[in-house]
């Protein structure tokens, strides 16, 4: 296991401290009545700090930046059991994330809440999964053995990545998140 430096978990501290920040404040007084100054301020930081952090801007702070959203998708498409399907293994993935998951804590309960009701998180939240479309579609044409820019295999992967956004805000999300995989599952039965 490697030992981080002092350098790094420096960084990882200041990075902590700054979605800590975000978050609390973002909960106390709502996501349009907080600044970026403020959480600099609460985070004992300045102002570039948190922009040398998160980039993509206030939206970022109380989310991960993606890339171990990405790399869980890939791990439930490589990792099923043999011979278990892509979709049932991309529907556990799944379960086990944000509003979707069994008995959540009540401040993922709050942060999720949070997110729904704000269009600016929402929003990020979705572009965020959506990011992961390219990786996704690679992974599951190679677990197939079909070629990434098939049609199909682009458009499972996208249906998939909107499951969060489409179920996330019903009030049942799990019922919701199910409902929408056993439609890809089995296809439309309608007419």
């Amino acid at each position: 296991m490697e030992t981080l430096g002092r350098r790094e978990r420096k960084k990882m501290q200041t990075r902590q401290a700054l979605r800590q920040a975000a978050l609390r404040l973002f909960l106390e007084h709502g996501y349009d009545n907080v600044t970026v100054a403020q959480i600099a301020e609460e985070a004992d930081t300045a102002v570039t700090t948190v922009f040398t952090y998160f980039p993509d801007g206030k939206e970022s702070l109380i989310f991960d930046d993606g890339v171990e959203r990405a790399e869980g998708l890939v791990a439930a498409v490589r990792n099923r059991p043999p011979g278990g399907a892509i979709l049932r293994a991309l529907r556990a993935y799944l379960a086990t994330r944000g509003p979707f998951a069994t008995d959540p804590s009540p401040e993922l309960r709050r942060t999720t809440e949070l997110i729904m009701n704000t269009p600016a998180l929402r929003g990020y939240q979705r572009e965020l999964w959506t990011r992961c479309h390219d990786t996704l579609a690679q992974a599951i044409a190679d677990a197939s053995g079909h070629d990434p820019a098939d049609m199909v295999v682009r458009a499972l992967a996208r249906y998939v990545l909107e499951v969060p956004d489409l179920a996330a805000g019903e009030p049942e999300p799990r019922a919701a998140m199910d409902a929408v995989f056993d439609l890809l599952e089995t296809g439309w039965n309608g007419p």
